[in-house]
């Protein structure tokens, strides 16, 4: 399944974790009792509902694109970390970070850019208009309660930064009995961690509401000893996040609901010897949405969004951004009948971007308006699903994308898929230099245009019983990407951005899962080929070859797992020049149900202790061991 591994081996001391690996699986499967195991049957999985992969619910056996869904229960035994770091577990998706938890995190869809993936928080999109892209490493895990994975370019259904894919967190809903829920934990690196949530509801009114703190330690991340900034002192963090959602019956079919969600991390890191330099970075998410089904066919939402991401450093480098994304958006979804049915979309959104690293702490804005049309229909053993949708930009102008994607089922199990669409990326605020005063330093250039793909792909899965398969193949080709280059097209006199660069995103990407008696096996492989179109080189911190092999079984109360990451070499610089070593991961986590409502959980990350990096010079966290009580009953 992985053959990459073997010739990685050489290069990444690593690599051996993979025989005690193989071990661990084994002792898992000879010692399991088949009395206690509980089916994964893939027939349950795929009849679950998902609404990221055409904006409105459906089945995920019938989605026609590359969709993954991580419910709770995953969460809950593998995401004791970050968002990131669960989400590495997921076919076709890349990680690095520069340090421990709360440093800056990039997540590579497919092997876009972190900033071509649309990440949403319940439908409100989280972005920052400096850099681009959500701040990955301060979404908080306690109050999810299931993450879509959609991916592939999707602009067609998100507009704007849909070029590698689209990544939905949904927080819990209260539904039943009022549950409680608290849990408590600490571990090595000074970890600490504590959260309490509480929801219930009933038809008319639902509620769920969470509180939650992260502190640690943490270690020394950054190893250049000769830079300027080398601080050798351990790089720690705190994180305090809340979340409260509601939901209520206003009128015979219609239903109000609300949404806020806060989190706020402060993290270590390097910028000047001798100073305890921080890196805060502040994520706000509200929603205020009203469902309406207004007969059997017809069914509209209207909802208004808004999100902040804040992002300062003190006190060596004293630097503050801030962006805040106001959305607007119509949807009706109208069922003409069983086989057939239409969505529409009006969508407003305005950015507002403040950067005091600018004269006079400048400031910018910008508007889209958007109408999108979606066709849904399925003729027996055949599916089509097509969406298209105009986007007008306040600064650049209006751009169409469209996708279409067809499926077909060829009886025993087996489905083919393929799927082509456009989709592009309007340059932030701060690219356009929209934001920019008299200054001859910035290189903002207002010129700029929206980076464009182009893609097409294939699919083929089957599933039978408690099994299933899946192989993507894709070709994304990636234009008018904007890149930090040579002084000329605007006032710096160090250097500009333009649309220079081009990539060609193509690959293949495997992901199946198996029953084996009272073991549950999951495996995914992802053989990718991210390169520079104008030069052919590799794109930086991007792996060709990656995968992930997972088991767990239950052992009467207990619930036992052992992950295996597993990683190519890859290249820190654009030229190539600076090489990171492939590496292998041995994850290992228990869940203990020792009582009615109460469960332990102990979490073994890098239980070999390897030494790795995903960004020169930052070193990626040592063995982390964490056990934690959670007490869940129903009041």
């Amino acid at each position: 399944m992985l053959p990459f591994i073997s010739r990685a081996r050489a290069r990444a001391r690593s690599l051996p974790v993979l025989t005690p690996m193989a071990a661990a699986l084994s002792t898992l499967v000879a010692f399991s009792p088949a009395a206690s195991a509980q089916s994964t049957a893939s027939a349950s999985r795929l009849d679950e509902v998902t609404v990221t992969g055409t904006r409105s619910p459906m089945k995920l056996s019938d989605v026609a694109a590359d969709l993954t869904v991580i419910n709770r229960d995953t969460i809950e035994r593998q995401g004791f970390g970050n968002i990131a770091t669960l989400l590495r577990n997921v076919a076709g998706l890349q990680m690095s970070s520069n340090g421990g938890p709360g440093n800056t995190t990039s997540v590579f869809v497919r092997g876009a850019e972190t900033r071509h993936t649309v990440v949403l928080i319940d439908g409100v999109r989280v972005d920052g208009q400096s850099s681009g892209g959500a701040s990955w490493q301060n979404l908080p895990v306690s109050q999810i309660e299931r993450i879509e994975v959609l991916k592939g370019p999707a602009s067609a259904l998100y507009g704007s930064d849909a070029i590698g894919g689209v990544v939905q967190i949904f927080t819990r809903k209260g539904a039943g009995r009022t549950q409680l829920d608290l849990g408590i934990g600490g571990g090595n690196l000074g970890q600490v961690k504590a959260d309490v949530g509480i929801s219930g509801g009933s038809a008319d009114f639902d509620y769920a509401g969470s509180l939650a703190l992260d502190r640690g330690t943490g270690f020394n991340a950054y190893l250049n000893t000769t830079a300027k900034s080398y601080n050798l002192d351990a790089d720690g963090w705190r994180n305090y996040s809340g979340s409260l959602r509601l939901g209520g019956r206003v009128a015979e079919g219609q239903r109000l609901e609300f949404l806020g969600l806060k989190s706020r991390s402060n993290a270590g890191y390097d910028a000047g010897k001798n100073a305890d330099d921080r890196g805060v970075t502040e994520t706000l998410a509200g929603k205020l949405s009203l469902n309406s089904t207004w007969s059997s066919a017809l069914s509209t939402q209207l909802s208004a969004g808004q999100s902040e991401e804040n992002y300062e450093t003190k006190p060596s480098s004293p630097y503050l951004t801030k962006t805040r994304i106001r959305s607007a958006s119509l949807q009706g979804f109208y069922r003409i009948n069983e086989q057939h049915q239409l969505n529409g979309l009006l969508e407003r959104r305005e950015d507002r971007l403040v950067n005091t690293d600018l004269v006079g702490g400048g400031k910018g804005t910008r508007d889209q308006n958007a109408v999108g049309l979606s066709y849904l229909g399925t003729l027996g053993a055949f599916s089509l699903q097509a969406h298209g949708r105009h986007d007008d930009d306040s600064e650049f102008g209006g751009i169409d994308t469209g996708s279409l994607a067809a499926g077909f089922k060829l009886g025993g199990g087996w489905r083919v898929t393929a799927s082509a669409g456009n989709a592009f990326r309007a340059p932030t605020l701060y690219q356009r230099g929209s934001v920019y005063g008299p200054d001859t330093t910035k290189a903002g250039v207002a010129e700029l245009r929206p980076e464009r793909a182009q893609n097409r792909e294939a699919g083929l899965a089957w599933a039978q019983g408690d099994f299933d398969f899946a192989v993507t193949t894709f070709h994304n080709r990636v234009t008018d990407l904007i890149a930090f280059g040579a002084a000329g097209s605007c006032r710096s006199t160090t250097g500009c951005y333009s649309n220079v660069a081009r990539a060609l995103l193509k690959g293949t990407s495997l992901k199946g899962g198996a029953q084996l008696g009272p073991v549950n096996l999951s495996a995914t492989a992802d053989f990718l080929d991210p390169t520079d179109a104008n030069s052919g080189r590799q794109l930086q911190r991007r792996a060709k070859r990656f995968g992930t092999l997972r088991a767990e079984t239950t052992l009467q109360a207990w619930t036992l797992g052992a992950s295996v990451v597993g990683s190519g070499q890859r290249f820190d610089d654009a030229a190539n020049k600076t090489r990171l070593g492939g590496y292998g991961l041995l994850n290992l986590d228990a869940q203990y149900a020792f009582a009615k409502d109460w469960r332990l959980q102990l979490n073994v990350d890098n239980a070999f202790n390897r030494d790795y990096q995903t960004a020169n010079f930052y070193q990626q966290a040592p063995r982390t061991w964490f056990v934690s009580l959670r007490y869940s009953p129903s009041l």
